[in-house]
């Protein structure tokens, strides 16, 4: 109890969403490795619209409390409930860009408002 209370907010949060992970299927995103196809489950900290090579891409940032991943939508400006706050569960293979893992046109499921 007294480390709760000495915690921080964002330690916290990542202490909540590192249990998160642990949903059936689901991968920590910190032990993805390039290549593997993986189900992993988090919450969006970004989302940005960020061309790539001339062509539309949707960029968001899952978060699962152990690494941070990049998920990209090509050919997408939007999609209805992809926005920060919001957890989802995406599946697809993993791919190294930069030092950072991501997902390009993952499968996702987005999670009930409720359990938020």
């Amino acid at each position: 109890m007294l480390d709760r209370l000495s915690s921080s907010q964002e330690d916290l949060e990542s202490q909540e969403l590192r249990e998160d992970s642990h949903a059936p299927g689901c991968t920590r995103i910190s032990e993805c490795t390039d290549r593997q196809i993986v189900r992993v489950t988090g919450t969006l900290r970004t989302v940005t619209l960020r061309p790539r090579a001339g062509v539309p891409a949707l960029e968001a940032e899952l978060f699962d409390g152990t690494a941070p991943l990049d998920v990209v939508w090509l050919g997408r400006r939007s999609i209805v409930g992809i926005e920060p706050g919001r957890r989802l569960i995406a599946s697809g293979r993993i791919a190294m860009s930069h030092g950072r893992r991501v997902l390009f046109n993952p499968k996702y499921e987005l999670r009930p408002l409720g359990k938020e």
